[in-house]
């Protein structure tokens, strides 16, 4: 008796696990709807030379670049937000300049299109580090520093680049030392008995550096393929200014600002290069931007007035 209860338990015990196996074996799930990855481009220009998108090596790493800009979309969102605003500006002092429209996209991997400062002190749209700054001519003391000037950077960025061109006579190598460094990217270059950046082993910033540029330039030029659909009205608008010339120092820019109907919030905002809430050293007149007659940006307290 007591044998053919163990066999009885046996069998149940058995039962159960083949049970438990095809539960495994076959999970009741639903099947994965198929995910649309982003695509490369069958070919581009950068700095007005031609990638060869044919090469596998840099094919793997531009897709590494599309991949992480598309699916970071909270940044993604913002630089196309931004661009709207600062491409303009930029854009007209690159023709001048008579450099490349795309180095656009070097603002936008450098920095996001913001004034922002590294650990290491790289500050502004450009990230200038300050002895480079001071060296194309940008003013930095306690009270003012020009990185933060998107027209004065600017300018000075497309000196730096048409300098370090003279070097390379190659604008993406001339990219590449943006982020490295000239002695950098040359002395990586000779180490290696390379004569080009795609061909050239480099630390991993650097490595990723140009790739990032041109994966931004294959977003924000074609957005909505990458999924990004942002309405017109929720792209942030040029700020419409005027410019004032100020001749003799501001011991108080709050008070300054007051008696020219803002704010020192918004005479900050419009003019991030000045520091402090004075601007005493000032070696030579100074042009301050101020809203202009239609800029939606006001003393808070005037719309409900």
């Amino acid at each position: 008796m007591k044998q053919i209860l163990l066999f009885s338990c046996l069998l149940i015990i058995l039962s159960c696990q083949q049970k438990d196996n095809n539960a495994i074996d076959k999970p009741n799930l639903k099947p994965i709807q198929n995910q649309t990855l982003p695509t490369l481009p069958k070919e581009m220009e950068l700095f007005g030379q031609k990638i060869n998108l044919e090469d596998e090596d840099i094919k793997e790493r531009l897709d590494r670049e599309i991949l992480m800009n598309t699916y970071a979309q909270s940044a993604t969102n913002l630089y196309i937000k931004r661009a709207n605003r600062f491409f303009g500006p930029i854009e007209k002092i690159l023709k001048k300049e008579q450099v490349s429209d795309d180095f656009k996209y070097l603002a936008v991997a450098e920095s996001g299109l913001a004034n922002v400062q590294s650990p290491v002190g790289a500050s502004g749209f450009w990230q200038f580090m300050p002895a480079t700054a001071k060296e194309y001519g940008l003013v930095i003391n306690d009270e003012i520093d020009q990185r933060l000037d998107l027209e004065k950077s600017t300018h000075a960025a497309c000196q730096y680049l048409k300098n370090v061109n003279q070097e390379f006579n190659n604008w993406i190598m001339t990219a590449a030392a943006f982020n490295r460094g000239m002695g950098g990217v040359r002395s990586d270059m000779n180490r290696q008995y390379t004569t080009h950046y795609f061909d050239s082993e480099m630390n991993n910033e650097t490595a990723r550096y140009v790739f990032r540029i041109m994966a931004l330039k294959i977003i924000m030029e074609n957005p909505k393929a990458y999924g990004y659909y942002i309405p017109n009205e929720q792209l942030y608008k040029p700020l419409e200014t005027k410019k004032i010339k100020v001749k003799s120092p501001i011991k108080n820019l709050a008070l300054w600002s007051k008696n020219h109907g803002v704010n020192l919030k918004i005479v900050r905002k419009l003019n991030p290069w000045i520091l402090k809430n004075s601007l005493m050293q000032m070696n030579k007149p100074q042009l301050l931007l101020l809203p202009g007659e239609n800029c939606k940006l006001k003393n808070y307290a005037s719309y409900s007035k």
